[in-house]
């Protein structure tokens, strides 16, 4: 349980800082939106698996 928290985390982090990354880089907004859905349903699975 603690191993797939750990990897949950990781993943959440690692979808931020693209996410970031998108919008320094001004991407297209497409782009952008994708990478902020992502990350929202990495955030939704973190709170629903009650971490």
């Amino acid at each position: 349980m603690r191993d797939a928290k750990e990897e949950l985390v990781r993943n959440i982090e690692q979808a931020r800082e693209q996410l970031d990354s998108s919008i320094e880089k001004r991407e297209r907004y497409d782009q952008i939106y994708r990478n902020s859905v992502e990350l929202d349903r990495l955030i939704e699975l973190y709170i629903a698996s009650g971490f």
